[in-house]
């Protein structure tokens, strides 16, 4: 039997149960039960309910809690939803007591507070495969000592650069997104509970007491709001999508990298895949379905947003779609992050020696320290280029005549600055690329994530 079959003399037929009900919530059982100990809690210190029923109740429901955990919960075809679910199964622990779950209570704030509680977990979850990504990343950097490599802009060499300072860039971006996990939390732990279907209700609920007893220290301060705002559930997703895209860069440039072409890296035969007509192939698939995965994770994005877009208050159906869309993104998630560091864990590092045009930039800001006006010192070191790339030669083959010819202030000793291990040496800026920032960043992001 439906919650809402009182009004009806016919059940529902079999077009309209196929379309309407929905499996999707079954995952939230453990966090259903947990609001709905903390709703009746609260309707017995209110007085609503006598305490002896609340403690059978309660009874009840932390036996159901016991069959979630022990993955005994039986479901069956007639379970609309996971509410439904737990107050059929509810009614067969407690008998009639079952039935007074559901007093001052909607559908509405309890769907509310069930994707707040599970999302809540989630993201102490997707923190911790984050801060394990950083963690990843600073062992894979140290290990790779002062290997240099050169940086890209526009996909072109531009500067020269520690191999570990590139693979933290991605150790900041991660430990950015489990900063806005830890965010979101904070805007997810405020209880719905009370709000009811969309008015609240004329017993005296009071969802301070509900707050409380689900450890959280605020509640709703509108109804409406409450059961008809998904606001957090795209902002969750985004969060989901914005790790995936960051994942999929790295994940880019892990293939990349494995490439003959490039020839940096090669991966354990553990963590990749071969061709059923190549033999010769090593195939970084884990980073190739992480770059894919994070298409899916936009579309989630979008479908959380569109869905919103057009919704009149307070509850609308379409809000059950919601769940798709962010369980969706959060899987994709939690599974790329699982995968791809370990992926990265396996590499063996073998960049080629950088290009020495990596080092024009350094033969610029030595005139600068000369006083030389930096748009000036910038010309002088394009003269050079253009000399020697019209006589088929490398900034390593420069002369001192060739920088003479360039512009008279450059000296003879400046012939040392054209060695990317040399530029990296020199490199003295906050932050930079140099194997000093290098080992400030270590010691930093190991700080931040335990």
């Amino acid at each position: 039997m439906t919650l809402w079959a009182g009004r009806f003399s016919d059940g529902p037929s079999d077009v309209l149960w196929r379309y309407t009900a929905s499996d999707i919530d079954r995952r939230l059982l453990p966090w259903d039960v947990k609001g709905s100990i903390a709703h009746v809690s609260m309707l017995g210190r209110t007085g609503i309910l006598p305490e002896a029923e609340v403690e059978v109740i309660v009874g009840g429901l932390e036996a159901i809690a016991g069959e979630a955990a022990d993955d005994d919960f039986e479901w069956q075809d007639g379970d609309e939803d996971v509410h439904t679910a737990v107050e059929r199964r509810l009614g067969e622990l407690v008998g009639g007591a079952g039935g007074r779950l559901h007093t001052g209570r909607s559908r509405n704030d309890q769907i509310a507070l069930d994707l707040r509680l599970y999302l809540s977990d989630m993201a102490l979850d997707r923190i911790r495969q984050l801060h394990g990504a950083v963690r990843t990343l600073c062992e894979v950097a140290e290990s790779v000592g002062e290997t240099i490599v050169p940086s890209y802009t526009h996909l072109q060499q531009a500067q020269a650069v520690p191999l570990a300072h590139h693979l933290l860039a991605y150790a900041w971006m991660f430990l950015r997104d489990a900063q806005r996990f830890d965010d979101v939390r904070r805007r997810l732990e405020v209880s719905p509970l009370g709000a009811n279907a969309s008015g609240g209700s004329s017993l005296p609920l009071d969802p301070a007491v509900s707050a409380s007893l689900l450890g959280w220290s605020e509640h709703f301060q509108n109804s409406m709001d409450a059961v008809g705002s998904r606001d957090l559930a795209a902002e969750y997703t985004f969060v989901c999508a914005q790790s995936m895209v960051h994942a999929s860069r790295l994940a880019e440039e892990l293939i990349q990298w494995t490439t003959t072409e490039f020839g940096w890296a090669t991966y354990g035969d553990e963590f990749t895949t071969g061709s059923s007509a190549l033999p010769q192939k090593k195939n970084p698939d884990i980073a190739e379905l992480a770059r894919g995965r994070a298409a899916g994770a936009i579309g989630q994005l979008t479908a959380v947003l569109s869905l919103q877009k057009g919704l009149p208050l307070a509850y609308n159906r379409d809000l059950q779609e919601d769940k798709v869309a962010v369980f969706g993104a959060d899987d994709l998630l939690a599974g790329t992050l699982e995968a791809l560091p370990a992926l990265l864990g396996s590499a063996e590092f073998h960049p080629p020696a950088p290009s020495s045009w990596v080092c024009a930039l350094d033969l610029a800001e030595v005139l600068v320290t000369r006083g030389v006006p930096f748009r000036e010192a910038h010309h002088a070191v394009g003269r050079l280029v253009t000399a020697l790339v019209e006589s088929d030669r490398r900034l390593a083959d420069a002369t001192e005549a060739d920088l003479l010819a360039a512009d008279e202030r450059f000296e003879t000793a400046d012939l040392e600055l054209i060695d990317p291990i040399e530029s990296v040496r020199r490199r003295v800026s906050p932050g930079g690329g140099s194997f000093e920032s290098v080992g400030e960043q270590l010691a930093e992001l190991r700080r931040r994530t335990g």
